[in-house]
């Protein structure tokens, strides 16, 4: 009688190395987001061990085989090149002695590997604490779901424009209104909830990337409509950071003595540039307007500290996220300049995670806080999958971090007043909070505030 072949349970173990799979071919890392199998722990074919997020989705990497979890090669928030192990595995599995690394036998070389810049000076200055006061915001009425721009891209479902941008719903502007339509709004809400007479309102910066027209500002157009004469108003195109780089420059002008009291306003209008046939940036953008003022702080009054400020810009992201032609509206679609919203949605993810993480952390050093000092992470509201991978790699946890992009999508430079004006009531006196952006350019921003 011939000698039978041994099964799995028969063969003798051995270890061996696992790699992720990439999900497209442009793919040269991902992120863990969370362990399913501890060290030491069995699992079987088919089981999930580990969630991955990369460029292109969230997802599984499902056990290739019946087997124990030996060893894991990196921890949940870190990102590894896809040519790189992952795990190491102990299995029986004679089929497994044949396994092709999936991602390592083409694997593309490691990119290089990010700089962190360098920190932010110290700059002296008078002393006195800078606070923010009342914040006013303005959401369009016209709500659009996913559903609703689903008719151009019958190919895929609202699910999986949830899963890659977590972003369910935005509001767009109505055909008649216009960027300092929508400032005008938050602004006058800002300035009654600061209990500061218009009439004391020294300066005005608006931060936008579409404005009413080329020139004149749409800080001026503003500053016209509130009836405040001859004092400066100016725009600030820092992208998606542009509100908090517009802060900055208020606490700047009060410490120099130019203004008192300063109207900050971010506000975009994103809905008429994205082409319908992107789907890289078609369901990202909504549209929104928040405002504060900033002033001196006075001891027992209702303002919100700022603690520290951290501006910078990484230009190797310079060509991620970009658009050619200036203001709010495609005029004529003549001429050979591409007049919509284009974004390199891997490079950007990458590059906007590293990004957020550098300066959450030079904000809380800055601060001398430590990560578990902070009550809440406000980011700009970019997109949910950078936003989970930003907090795994500053090692803040993603449930101090606030989002509502699900349900109002990225309005750059309006998303962090915005979503303040939305957690506000649930704030406590002297909470420590790091307000953080990253915009093209690539602009990057922190501001930490005692509330």
């Amino acid at each position: 009688m011939s000698e039978s072949k041994p099964s799995q349970m028969d063969a003798a173990p051995f270890t061996m190395t696992l790699y992720l799979p990439a999900q497209g071919a442009s793919e040269i890392d991902a992120t863990i987001v969370e362990w399913f199998v501890a060290e030491g722990e069995r699992f079987h074919k088919g089981q999930a061990l580990v969630q991955v997020d990369s460029a292109k989705s969230v997802y599984d990497f499902e056990a290739p085989c019946d087997g124990r979890l030996i060893r894991c090669f990196h921890r949940a928030g870190e990102t590894l090149p896809l040519g790189e192990p992952v795990m190491e595995i102990e299995t029986a599995d004679p089929a497994m002695h044949d396994w092709i690394p999936p991602a390592a036998a083409d694997a593309p070389p490691p990119p290089p590997v990010a700089e962190t810049a360098p920190p932010a000076p110290s700059v002296p200055c008078r002393e006195e604490t800078i606070a923010l006061l009342g914040f006013g915001g303005y959401l369009p009425e016209r709500l659009v779901t996913n559903e609703e721009l689903l008719a151009e891209f019958p190919e895929i479902d609202s699910e999986y424009v949830y899963q890659v941008t977590g972003i369910r719903k935005r509001r767009w502007a109505a055909d008649d209104e216009k960027p300092s339509d929508m400032a005008y709004t938050a602004a006058m809400q800002a300035i009654r909830r600061s209990a500061v007479d218009a009439k004391d309102i020294d300066a005005i910066i608006v931060a936008t990337t579409t404005p009413d027209v080329a020139m004149p500002s749409t800080a001026a157009i503003l500053q016209d409509r509130l009836r405040l004469p001859f004092i400066p108003a100016f725009d600030l195109n820092a992208a998606c950071s542009g509100w908090l780089y517009a802060i900055s420059v208020a606490r700047g002008m009060i410490l120099s003595g130019t203004a008192r009291n300063v109207l900050t306003l971010g506000v975009d209008m994103q809905s008429r540039l994205l082409d319908r046939s992107d789907r890289g940036a078609y369901f990202l953008f909504g549209d929104g307007a928040g405002a504060t003022v900033v002033s001196a702080y006075s001891p027992g009054s209702a303002g919100h500290r700022i603690k520290q400020v951290v501006l910078g810009a990484d230009t190797r992201g310079l060509n991620l996220a970009r658009r050619s032609e200036p203001g709010y509206a495609v005029n004529n679609g003549q001429g050979d300049v591409d007049p919509w919203i284009r974004i390199d949605g891997p490079a950007l993810f990458r590059s906007a995670t590293e990004n957020f993480a550098d300066v959450i952390s030079r904000a809380l050093g800055r601060s001398g806080w430590s990560s578990q000092d902070v009550r809440w992470i406000i980011p700009h509201q970019a997109n949910g999958r950078i936003l989970k991978a930003a907090a795994k790699r500053s090692h803040v946890g993603f449930e101090r971090f606030y989002l509502n992009v699900d349900h109002v999508g990225n309005t750059s430079s309006a998303s962090i007043p915005l979503a303040i004006i939305e957690m506000e009531d649930g704030l406590r006196r002297d909470d420590k909070l790091v307000l953080c952006s990253v915009g093209a350019g690539l602009t990057t921003a922190a501001i930490t505030v005692e509330w």
